[in-house]
């Protein structure tokens, strides 16, 4: 049996932080969390010297990082992607697709189950995030328009009868065929989302009503109140808020949304409703300068600066580089959030969102010892994934 203990750490349980406190990881599970020594010889021990020890970030929104994405459509490319996360505290993650042809997406899912068995050294995947190709056409951003659709119930019957690896699909909800898409996906155990869409209020309530539950990257590629006519129409972001079960995500980079915008949704969606993503395209860990949106073969060439990506005419972002520490030390120094409060959005939150909460998102007995140690700044130490460390500063 491998047991690992962690010593002298201030341990954030579920709305408490254990000053002092000891852990012990018994075949990467997490055994017992005491205020005090836990009395174990034979253990392999980490001193965490007085930093914090947390459960391991969960991304359910990720596109690349290290100079690759996941539409590179090569195992390096996902193990990479995997590896260079970790070092920035990520311990589980749901690979993201943009929007492509049907060629190229079932590639990508085919290549999915190649790396997630390969996937030993860095974050763990917990499934498939399709993003697109049904979406809005006003609404695409910096998604290929080329490869924008409505719902094609032959398509995504066929995409979905290809593997058991897709756990969430964003899509624009009041496209035709969009709520039967979302009833189909939802009967297969499918998170649906609601992305880069031009709904109102009223299109979201009956999406809600029909199983869309998460808002993809709150504000990004969807409307605020709107004007039709001279009336004016609450849009789905005034949706996610006024609708109380319906969960958001949102890229804390603290340039997607600035400061004001993190304490609003914190405020009214608190730390239960709100998970943080990256969003991170494949300069996510890179230096600034140009780089590639999407797949080599067939992405589009933008620009990192200012700590984000841009089109080349700077006429809008193209992507996030954001790492998970940063969305965290944002919630803390930028919005003000208690840190237990940032963790919950960086893990359990996401881990519920996911039906994997059973496992994940907790430093609690019994769960995955997904672990990660850092500093007040939230300079990440160590990453520990299921008892391993896959990361050492």
């Amino acid at each position: 049996m491998q047991q690992l203990k962690i010593i002298n750490g201030r341990i954030i349980t579920p709305g408490k932080i254990i000053n002092g406190g000891s852990m012990l990881v018994k075949d990467g599970v997490i055994a017992e969390i005491s205020e005090g020594n836990i009395d174990v010889p034979d253990a392999t021990v980490i001193d965490a010297t007085g930093k914090y020890v947390s459960s391991g970030f969960i991304d359910l929104h990720i596109h690349g990082g290290g100079g690759h994405d996941f539409m590179d459509n090569t195992v390096e490319a996902f193990l990479e992607i995997a590896r260079t996360h970790a070092k920035y505290g990520t311990t589980a993650m749901s690979p993201t697709t943009l929007s492509s042809s049907k060629e190229d997406l079932l590639e990508t899912l085919r290549i999915y189950n190649l790396a997630d068995k390969q996937n030993t050294g860095g974050a763990q995947f917990i499934g498939m995030h399709l993003e697109g190709p049904y979406f809005a056409l006003n609404q695409c951003g910096a998604q290929d328009p080329r490869y924008i659709r409505n719902p094609d119930p032959e398509e995504y019957k066929e995409i979905l009868a290809s593997t058991k690896s897709i756990k969430r699909w964003s899509a624009a909800p009041e496209l035709n065929g969009a709520i039967e898409f979302g009833k189909y996906i939802i009967d297969k155990g499918i998170l649906a989302a609601i992305a880069h869409t031009d709904a109102v209020y009223e299109d979201a309530l009956e999406a809600f009503e029909n199983g869309y539950t998460l808002a993809t990257h709150l504000y990004s590629g969807m409307l605020g109140v709107t004007r039709r006519n001279a009336y004016r129409y609450a849009g789905v972001v005034e949706a996610a808020f006024l609708i109380e079960g319906m969960d958001v995500e949102i890229i804390a980079d603290g340039i997607h949304l600035p400061p004001p915008l993190l304490k609003l949704v914190y405020k009214i969606k608190g730390a239960k409703r709100t998970a943080l993503i990256t969003d991170a395209m494949r300069a996510a860990g890179m230096p600034p300068g140009e780089s590639v949106l999407g797949g080599l073969k067939n992405g589009l060439k933008v620009i990192v600066e200012d700590g984000v990506a841009k089109l080349p005419d700077r006429s809008a972002f193209a992507g996030s580089v954001a790492t998970f520490d940063l969305l965290v030390r944002n919630m803390v120094k930028l919005a003000g959030v208690p840190l237990v409060d940032a963790i919950e959005m960086s893990a359990l939150t996401p881990a519920r969102i996911m039906s994997i909460a059973d496992k994940k998102g907790s430093l609690e007995t019994g769960k995955d010892a997904d672990i990660v140690i850092f500093d007040d700044d939230i300079n990440i130490e160590k990453t520990i994934v299921n008892g391993n460390v896959v990361y050492e500063k």
